[in-house]
């Protein structure tokens, strides 16, 4: 119990720690105050996952299910500091639009399950896909150092620690097996920060600083704030997270011979819900289900929740001392850039392997994909794109999560649901060379020939 539940700890902690890290550079804290935010997430997420294994009431799946920081929040999270005239209050904001989101989406739990139908894997896949891309630029961002306005920013030096760490992870993925291969990511930190030593850009100052044992005290960035922009961000995030966690159940669900049925769903999804509500207030952001650890009991046929409740006990323990938490923090900007662009680009990948099953053979699918991608990509590539909007819209409309997904919800609706979308959809047939005419009969509607 005790390896098997510290090996779902290393499966899934670059995911945890990720988040914080992200959101906490953007907003400018300092060494000790970003080792205190990656502690609250770690805590939360052991919080989270006890009551997702254990459960209490009709709280929890009692599925060997891992509960973490979700990557869906960080780009509307980023949003909402960009908005934020007041750094300061960056934080308040996003923990009140959580808690709200949270309460929100344990009322809505056992409703959601009725709803799934409106998130196919073409909705699904394209949310995740965004995802991935969204937070690629911070990994791009990560590799070029700690300060995008000192002289050596982008420097050779910085870019090649980038590089190697990026390398190491492949490497050990590739010609490693089993638990060392589950832990690449962290490995490959560790050696690229050792690999950093000599180059100067390793500071070790937040270890020596933090405390053996602490507290996440409750509220430590202050009270709670509720801005209607913000919460309806992280309302869209929580029905993506839901979404995701549904499909988590329903694969997990059939590796352990235990299908999930609409009773587990939403006693799951009141978990991740509660869960998220809760993380607030003790520093922690937004909780969901990893799909990585799901792998991880498929490939170990380790089944039992109370090993990964062990897991979850991990997680609390290192949240409880600062030191453990703290050892992230020394590791350099650069060695994390090349581990995200790993991190971030899977989760990507997952998302285009969701949309291999999303039915693309389909026009109207093709069209909801199209379209919503380059909808969920304009924060990106046209970062001024929304420059005449109200700040409060901005705060949603910069992220490309929470447009992506409402676009694809949309046109899922009028594409596939209403009137006669679903039935009446193309199949998209082979390219055509320029000039070649069309002979063949589509959908059951014969195509004139020109």
């Amino acid at each position: 119990m005790f390896t098997s539940g510290l090996q779902h700890v290393a499966a899934m902690y670059a995911g945890v720690v990720a988040p914080p890290l992200i959101v906490g550079a953007a907003v400018g804290l300092s060494g000790t105050e970003l080792t205190f935010l990656t502690g609250a997430s770690l805590f939360t997420a052991g919080l989270a996952t006890f009551l997702q294994t254990l459960g209490i009431w009709k709280i929890g799946a009692r599925l060997p299910f891992v509960n973490g920081v979700t990557f869906a929040g960080v780009a509307p999270m980023l949003a909402i500091v960009d908005t934020t005239d007041d750094k300061a209050d960056a934080l308040p904001v996003i923990f009140g639009a959580i808690i709200v989101a949270g309460l929100l989406g344990f009322i809505a739990a056992p409703y959601f399950s009725k709803l799934v139908r409106f998130f196919p894997p073409v909705v699904t896949g394209t949310v995740i896909t965004l995802i991935g891309v969204s937070l690629l630029p911070v990994a791009f961002g990560w590799a070029q150092g700690p300060n995008p306005a000192a002289d050596d920013y982008g420097s050779t030096t910085y870019l090649t620690l980038a590089a190697i760490t990026l390398v190491l992870v492949l490497v050990l993925r590739r010609f490693t097996r089993g638990f060392v291969k589950q832990i690449a990511v962290l490995i490959g930190l560790v050696i690229g920060t050792l690999i950093a030593i000599p180059f100067g850009v390793t500071d070790f100052s937040p270890v020596t600083e933090a405390d053996i044992v602490g507290f996440p005290a409750p509220f430590h960035f202050g009270a709670p704030q509720f801005a209607l922009a913000a919460i309806i961000s992280m309302c869209v995030v929580m029905l993506v997270s839901m979404t995701e966690s549904t499909a988590d159940m329903l694969a997990l669900g059939e590796i352990v011979e235990r299908p999930a049925d609409e009773r587990t769903i939403a006693a799951g999804l009141r978990a991740d819900t509660l869960g998220s509500a809760i993380s607030p207030l003790f520093n922690g952001f937004m909780c969901s289900a990893f799909a990585q650890n799901i792998g991880l009991v498929a490939m170990t046929r380790i089944r039992s929740r109370f090993v990964v409740a062990a897991g979850g006990g991990f997680l609390v323990l290192m949240g409880l001392s600062p030191v453990a938490a703290s050892l992230i923090s020394v590791v350099p900007r650069p060695v994390l850039g090349g581990a995200g662009v790993v991190l971030f680009g899977s989760v990507a990948a997952s998302g285009i392997q969701t949309l291999v099953k999303a039915g693309l053979e389909k026009d109207n699918n093709v069209l909801i994909v199209a379209v919503s991608l380059a909808v969920g990509i304009i924060p990106i590539t046209a970062p001024e794109f929304y420059h005449a909007f109200p700040e409060t819209a901005k705060i949603i409309l910069d992220s490309g999560i929470s447009t992506g997904c409402v676009a694809a919800v949309l046109l899922n609706l009028v594409f596939n649901h209403l009137g006669n979308g679903g039935r009446d959809a193309d199949e998209v047939t082979a390219p055509m060379e320029p000039g070649e005419e069309i002979s063949e009969t589509r959908a059951g509607k014969t195509a004139p020939v020109h």
